[in-house]
This record gives C-alpha cells, sequence and structure tokens, in this order.
C-alpha cells in the first residue's frame, strides 16, 4: 500500500509539473511601460517595415521605380533616415516588396521625414505611379530588442529570412528574457542581422531578420543551434508565447544596403 500511494504521489508530482509547463510564467510586474525595458533607450532608433503586394505583373517595373527613387532619400542628409534593407519575397507571400526604414532620433524624426517628404515632388510622384502597381499595402512602426544586433549593411550574396511571431498578449518581456540568452545561440554564422517588436500596427508583434548564404546554409545552421545546450530549452519556454508566426526567405533588390 506503502508503494502504491509513493507511486501515485509521484505520478500526480508528474503530471502536476507537465500542466505547469503549458502555462507561461509569471513576470515580475513593472512600472514602466514595455518598450522602455526591452529597447535600446539611449540610441531611440525607430524602424518602419513595409510590406507591398505589387500585381504580378508589375513586380519589375515596380523594383525599377524604387531604385531610381530610395538610394536618394537613403544618401540625402536632409531626410534623418536610412535604407536598411529592401526585398522580395522569395518563399511565403508572392510578389510582394518589404522595405524596412531606420529612423535615428525616433517619432521626431519620421515626422520630419513625413513632411519633407510632402514637399518633395520626386517622392509625389513615386508614390503616384507605385500606387498603379499595388494591390494592397501594409505597415508597423517597430523597436529594436536591446540585445540584438543593429542592422548594418553586408555584402551579399545572401537570402534573408524574416521570422514573425505573434505573441500572446502580456508575454513580450517573457518573450525578451528568453530570447537575450538565445540570441548567443545565433551569431555563429553571422546570421543574426536585427530583432524588432511592434509598437504601432499589428501588436505584440515580434521580427527577428537573419542572413544566410543559401537555403542548405540555413538549414545547417540551425540545425546547429540544437547542438548547442540551452537552446532546447529557450525553444520549449517561448513556443507557448506565440499564437501564430510565419516565414519569409526574402532576396536583396538592388537598392538593398543588406546585400
Amino acid at each position: 500500500d506503502n508503494l502504491s500511494s509513493v507511486h501515485r504521489e509521484s505520478s500526480r508530482n508528474r503530471e502536476d509539473s507537465w500542466f505547469k509547463s503549458l502555462f507561461v510564467r509569471k513576470v515580475d510586474p513593472r512600472k514602466d511601460a514595455h518598450s522602455n525595458l526591452l529597447t535600446k533607450n539611449e540610441e531611440s532608433n525607430l524602424y518602419k517595415i513595409q510590406f507591398h503586394n505589387v500585381k504580378p505583373e508589375c513586380l519589375d517595373a515596380y523594383n525599377k521605380l524604387c531604385e531610381d527613387v530610395l538610394p536618394s532619400i537613403h544618401a540625402d542628409k536632409y531626410y534623418p533616415c536610412e535604407l536598411v534593407g529592401t526585398w522580395n519575397t522569395w518563399y511565403g507571400e508572392q510578389d510582394q516588396a518589404v522595405h524596412l526604414w531606420r529612423y535615428r532620433g525616433g517619432y521626431p524624426a519620421l515626422t520630419e521625414v513625413m513632411n519633407k517628404l510632402k514637399q518633395n515632388q520626386d517622392f509625389t510622384a513615386y508614390r503616384k505611379e507605385r500606387g498603379k502597381m499595388l494591390m494592397s499595402r501594409r505597415n508597423q512602426l517597430l523597436l529594436e530588442f536591446s540585445f540584438w544586433n543593429e542592422p548594418v549593411p553586408r555584402e551579399g550574396p545572401n537570402i534573408y529570412e524574416l521570422r514573425s511571431y505573434q505573441l500572446r498578449p502580456g508575454t513580450m518581456i517573457e518573450w525578451g528574457n528568453y530570447w537575450a540568452r538565445a540570441i548567443g545561440y545565433r551569431q555563429h554564422n553571422r546570421e543574426a542581422v536585427g530583432g524588432f517588436f511592434s509598437q504601432i500596427g499589428d501588436l505584440y508583434m515580434v521580427h527577428h531578420l537573419w542572413a544566410y548564404k543559401d537555403l542548405q546554409s540555413r538549414e545547417d545552421t540551425r540545425n546547429g543551434a540544437w547542438q548547442q545546450e540551452g537552446w532546447d530549452e529557450v525553444v520549449y519556454y517561448t513556443v507557448p508565447l506565440i499564437q501564430h508566426m510565419d516565414s519569409r526567405i526574402m532576396i536583396p533588390t538592388k537598392a538593398s544596403p543588406l546585400q
């Protein structure tokens, strides 16, 4: 009877432990905005990511239009913004362009750029011509995680993967806690490009941007992470935080500083 009782108690403990593992660990309550706890406050960079779904027959003309206009804005110090990267989606949503901009100085820099571009006749003409080529478009304003690399130009050829995670509301701090450790497992092939979380647009959205030489390199690099002690724990505890996720494999356009 004693052995049977011990066995039942042990079984209940295992079941209880498994049951608790399904739920997110509680995060200590904070008296500050999540964005202030997770981002690089001293740099105050704001990012804008744009997703443009292009009419299939217009994609080449769209790319040429962007190549003619976007680099000039990037290079002109009159505008406090930088083109981080511009891509076409290869695998994922087809006939899609993705642009990532950085505004050094945060929201005031974004507003300044918007106001100045309204006076730019070339940009106005670009937007008008671009509108004829698009089926839909959306954007988000993002901040960068403090523990991620800041995206800097790199030589190619590379393919890029944008992994986007829709998190359960209230779990962003916990995601940050785990990924602050996890990013150390993903630096060996210089694959980590940037990590961001949304401020305006779809909320509780995280974007991780990775670079690989090719699809096989991506596979080898991702498999290699599983050989490092601690990576499995990060995956185990972050998967329950996710409501939805998707992956895009993207090819840089000629105008992209990230090649």
